[in-house]
């Protein structure tokens, strides 16, 4: 299957594509930059606004049109582009992490819209297990917004909710550990339980990055490293992987009109990139299934 380059981004980090089915356009952030973008694959419009931190995860907000949920650096913020190219930005919850240079990383909504975020050390070759997954509940003040319900983790990644919203998966992208989790998730008190291992990432091509679920409730995940997308049927078996052109895509997402559409985000590393002059760009590729909306930030 041919990966179709629909835009040769350069993104340094390119990360959390979110397709929004009411604007028909394609969002993402560029994490180093500081940068939201927004493209729309119909006419090629392509625009970019940056802020005043890093910005990692993001989901749209319920009954705020034009405003996003972000993981950042110190914290969750809600964003909201400017004609000027800024980000207006306001704290909605304050991160205490355990070691300073740290920030978000991977995040996304359950299917009821509470919105789940994971922290790391950015010095990755710290191997340091301090990052933590957290819920967000924004019926109390940004101090105590944030809730850690999963510890010690170094890189917490590929985040999916199963369509039903019952399992919840996670992964950890660092080289010592390349694991997919799953657990039970109770849709009623947002409350996940029973961990147990989905995938050995180990044996395969790739780190485990950033992930979507199908309409068919297969988990798709980016192997880093691997130029390979790879698909994983709700049992844990490898069904497909699809190629890249590039070595480190970093996560995808179901967009286009019928939701067929799988886009890739990736990096772009520093160094000799001769071998993949793409890296940093976005993908579009079409597997042969449909994903599922986006849920919007309603908690």
């Amino acid at each position: 299957m041919q990966a179709e380059l629909i835009l040769d981004a350069r993104c340094g980090t390119g990360e959390s594509p979110v397709w929004s089915v009411r604007e028909q356009a394609l969002y993402w952030v560029d994490i180093p930059a500081r940068q939201l973008h927004r493209l729309d694959p119909a006419t090629g419009a392509h625009r970019s606004w940056t802020g005043e931190e890093m910005l990692a995860c993001i989901a749209p907000r319920a009954g705020h049109p034009g405003q996003w949920i972000a993981g950042m650096e110190s914290g969750l913020f809600a964003i909201a582009a400017r004609e000027n190219g800024s980000l207006t930005s306001t704290r909605l919850a304050h991160a205490v992490h355990e070691e300073p240079g740290m920030r978000f990383n991977d995040g996304r909504c359950d299917r009821q819209g509470r919105f789940w975020a994971g922290t790391m050390l950015m010095d990755m070759a710290a191997a340091r297990e301090v990052g933590r997954v957290y819920r967000y509940q924004s019926d109390v003040n940004a101090e105590a917004a944030l809730h850690a319900r999963i510890e010690r983790m170094i890189v917490p990644n590929g985040m999916a909710f199963s369509p039903d919203g019952r399992t919840m998966y996670l992964s950890d992208s660092h080289p010592q550990v390349q694991a997919i989790w799953a657990f039970d998730y109770d849709v009623d008190t947002g409350t996940p339980h029973h961990r147990r291992l989905f995938v050995d990432m180990k044996p395969l091509p790739g780190r485990p990055d950033g992930a979507a679920v199908d309409a068919e409730g297969c988990y798709w995940i980016c192997g880093n490293d691997a130029g390979l997308v790879h698909r994983f049927t709700p049992d844990g078996q490898l069904d497909r992987s699809l190629p890249v052109p590039v070595k480190k895509p970093a996560m995808c997402a179901f967009g286009g009109s019928g939701l067929d559409t799988l886009f890739v985000t990736s990096i772009r590393p520093a160094g000799d990139l001769s071998d993949q002059p793409l890296a940093g760009g976005v993908f579009a590729l079409r597997p042969g299934v449909q994903g599922l909306p986006e849920p919007e930030c309603r908690f």
